[in-house]
């Protein structure tokens, strides 16, 4: 799963070399554009507020859908196309980061600021939880 490194990783993997290159290239552009690596950094660092601060959160809410979307399309394209319901995890956990990611300026847990790095994070755990039970239901039910 090289696309959980770098979307486009995977592609380029599975041999789909000019799909790679556009999740490449659409990484780098939200990457500098939302100033996510100096956000990382100084979350690292413990300094929540200024990473709050130097995030450009109209750039940085594309970076969940593209990286999930890359890894399900990697994951699909090496040899996993005829699971059904397959992209429901990667959906499912791509909109609750999205929604992490719209609430860390704001949303304290236990009174701690986790702030744009860390609660998206954390809204990995329910997103990837909700997407597989609901894709084991839906596999079940509609059984042929």
């Amino acid at each position: 799963m090289w696309s959980f490194a770098l979307p486009g990783f995977g592609q380029f993997l599975n041999g789909k070399f000019l799909k790679g290159i556009v999740f490449l290239i659409l990484e780098f552009v939200i990457n500098v554009q939302s100033n996510f690596n100096e956000v990382i950094k100084v979350s690292f660092h413990g300094q929540i507020e200024k990473a709050i601060h130097q995030t450009h959160y109209e750039w940085l809410m594309f970076y969940p859908c593209l990286y999930f979307f890359a890894a399900w399309d990697a994951y699909r394209d090496d040899g996993n196309e005829k699971k059904p319901y397959l992209f429901l995890p990667f959906v499912f956990v791509a909109y609750s980061v999205t929604v992490g990611v719209i609430y860390s300026p704001s949303l304290e847990i236990m009174g701690v600021l986790l702030g744009p790095v860390w609660l998206p994070i954390l809204f990995i755990i329910p997103g990837i939880s909700v997407g597989v039970l609901i894709r084991y239901v839906v596999v079940k039910c509609f059984k042929k």
